[in-house]
């Protein structure tokens, strides 16, 4: 493989088109090969002892990697600027394995109120019942005030989840490492591309790469990056935990990187279009995306982020389920669907109000988060308006 470092001159564009292959290792090939491995042999005793010595658990046994993996892993880490990656089978697995990584009983955790809403259920479930404690925090406030003697690790989540609120990642990432804490951020959104994490001094970066890294809606996969401090430790979290990701999916998130920028530049240009021609439609009381000005954090967003993607929220005026339907119902091609990043256009309501504690949701109205696919944009808010039409005549 290539060196696995990132070369500052060079465009990240550049740098997704090489990283992570070898063509002249692999006869000449352009993609690293797939390799199914369950089982690795060695060739003598002392070649088996080495392995079995090796602080980094290496390729001892298919389930700690293949090529394929390493591939993908070397890519990954490069682009977000880290020591290593490690791939998981999901980003939720990448997500526990990390906080797993460095929580003991009677630790404490600093966790953004605006998480993905299975993290919350991680941490109020199973890290409790381990005896480790929560406390969710307003993810714009200064976290200096909760840090404890016994907080092991602040989680950031930047833009949060459902109504992005734009965190500063940097000021965080400072007041944990200044009380001895782990700063771990879910970097889904940015997909490495948008935010360097590292360059912030963040210690550990997780995605979904389901999302944009993949980018075709056909593959669960996570990846945790850490610096070279942090790295070791999670590591071998992943190895005690049991985490693999399966060749196949690490070989479609590969070429998945390879159109990364291209695909992100084209979801962010319609979405952008489509976020600001519903700030003035009479249905709609807010839009939520970091790159309007009206977003909270939007003056970070600017200074930290290199641009945005497809995914945004709208608040809407107060509506029955009905009317709800009706529009959702109707809709062509706003397709309802968990999960994002594909290149189909997806919708899903939410209300924000069922998973906060630390800050209070006040708008009494609806709310969709809204993901533009690589359709026409056009077409999208063509789609749009008549939902929202079909939303204002019901009921």
């Amino acid at each position: 493989m290539s060196s696995g470092k990132r070369d500052e001159g060079q465009a990240t564009e550049t740098l997704l088109a090489h990283i992570g292959r070898d063509p002249f290792a692999n006869h000449g090939i352009v993609n690293p090969p797939v390799y199914h491995a369950s089982t690795i042999l060695y060739p003598t005793l002392a070649a088996l002892e080495e392995a079995d010595r090796s602080p980094y658990e290496g390729t001892r046994y298919g389930r700690r990697g293949t090529p394929t993996t390493f591939a993908l892993e070397e890519a990954v880490a490069a682009l977000e600027g880290g020591y290593r990656s490690i791939a998981q089978s999901s980003g939720l697995a990448a997500i526990t394995t990390a906080l797993l990584a460095f929580l003991r009983a009677g630790d404490h955790l600093l966790m953004v109120d605006t998480t993905y809403g299975p993290v919350r259920r991680f941490c109020d479930s199973m890290l409790k019942g381990l005896g480790i404690a929560t406390t969710y925090y307003d993810p714009m406030a200064d976290i200096t005030p909760l840090l404890r003697p016994e907080t092991r690790v602040v989680y950031l989540e930047s833009p949060g989840s459902l109504t992005f609120e734009v965190q500063d990642v940097g000021k965080a990432a400072a007041a944990a490492r200044a009380a001895a804490a782990v700063s771990i951020l879910d970097n889904t959104w940015s997909a490495g591309l948008l935010l360097r994490p590292f360059a912030l001094g963040v210690d550990v970066s997780i995605q979904a790469a389901t999302k944009y890294i993949v980018g075709h809606s056909d593959v669960m996969l996570g990846v945790i990056t850490a610096n070279e401090a942090n790295w070791l430790r999670v590591r071998r979290a992943s190895a005690m935990l049991g985490g693999a990701a399966a060749p196949d999916d690490c070989y479609l998130a590969l070429r998945g990187l390879r159109t990364l920028p291209v695909r992100l530049a084209r979801h962010q240009q319609t979405a952008l279009s489509v976020a600001r021609r519903l700030q003035d439609h009479p249905q709609v009381v807010r839009v939520l995306h970091p790159a309007l000005p009206s977003c909270p954090g939007h003056d970070v967003w600017q200074r930290d982020f290199s641009g945005a993607n497809g995914l945004f929220s709208v608040v809407l005026k107060p509506a029955s389920r009905e009317r709800l339907a009706a529009m959702l119902d109707g809709l062509r091609l706003f397709r309802m669907g968990y999960s994002w990043g594909g290149f189909e256009s997806l919708v899903i309501p939410f209300d924000p109000r069922a998973s906060r504690t630390a800050t209070a949701w006040t708008d009494p109205g609806l709310c969709l988060r809204l993901h533009c696919g690589l359709e026409d944009a056009d077409d999208l808010i063509a789609d749009l308006e008549a939902g929202l039409a079909r939303l204002g005549a019901a009921g």
